[in-house]
């Protein structure tokens, strides 16, 4: 008979500071994949340390680095480790839990590092899919903006192929990026020739956090909103990350189960 194995599933996001997006977002796809995977302990990491620090010392809240949760899980006796990012690419946050991972590999019976969303090319169709329960119903003039956060990593060219998803589905929808290109002034000349009138900010991220709260909605003077505003567009607001999206919860969910299947 096989042995049987204390499994872990360890879930790492980049964190947020703002508890209401946290519960929102990262703590329902937490449940999520409790719900799913029984006889799994599920514990959590975050890969910024800025949030890890203010965390700590605004709110008394220890949350793990990956490095740290790997150490924890390996001292609480777990064999069989499975890690779960909820970044949205590959990029240099990701690389972080690749890099502690070849520290760990041999330390645990199995261990196993599951996909971000946007990786392999049906990762695409999938997310695109996923994406549309959430899309207001659209007029021929009015469009859907999403905010990205963008990277200077390589794996920026992964909002320019989510784009291509879009357009096949012939939907007016356009990704733009705060620290990547494009950014939205490279946007808002493609709204217009398309004569597009109303606009939907919606940021492309699993929490809706600093970004799209400061940057994306807020009335300051060089946001997303008031950019829009001052082109003559009319604006609307959808501030909510992706874990909130039950289609995007269930896309985590088959991450971790494709993973395990892997290790076993």
């Amino acid at each position: 008979m096989e042995k049987t194995y204390k499994k872990g599933i360890l879930v790492v996001s980049f964190g947020t500071s703002y508890e209401h997006t946290r519960k929102a977002n990262i703590e329902a796809v937490e449940n999520r994949i409790k719900e799913e995977f029984e006889g799994y302990e599920v514990r959590r990491a975050f890969t910024s340390n800025k949030v890890i620090k203010k965390l700590r010392e605004r709110d008394n809240i220890i949350v793990d680095t990956p490095y740290e949760a790997l150490n924890r899980m390996k001292k609480d006796g777990f064999e069989e480790v499975t890690i779960q990012p909820l970044h949205i690419i590959p990029g240099i946050e990701y690389e972080k839990i690749v890099s502690v991972l070849s520290e760990y590999n041999g330390e645990f019976k199995r261990i196993v590092l599951g996909r971000p969303i946007l990786y392999s090319v049906n990762d695409y169709k999938e997310a695109v899919d996923a994406f549309k329960s959430q899309l207001p119903s659209m007029k021929e003039d009015s469009a859907v903006v999403l905010m990205g956060h963008g990277t200077y990593h390589p794996s920026n060219a992964c909002y320019a192929c989510l784009q291509s998803f879009f357009n096949d589905e012939k939907l007016n929808v356009y990704v733009a990026t705060v620290e990547g290109y494009p950014e939205i002034d490279h946007i808002i000349p493609k709204l217009k020739d398309k004569n597009i009138k109303e606009v939907t900010l919606m940021p492309y991220m699993l929490v809706a956090g600093d970004h799209a709260i400061n940057d994306m909605a807020s009335s300051e003077e060089d946001s997303w909103k008031s950019l829009l505003e001052k082109e003559g567009f009319i604006v609307k607001i959808y501030l909510h990350g992706l874990g909130e999206n039950l289609d995007y919860q269930n896309i985590y969910v088959n991450r971790v189960r494709e993973a395990i299947e892997e290790i076993n």
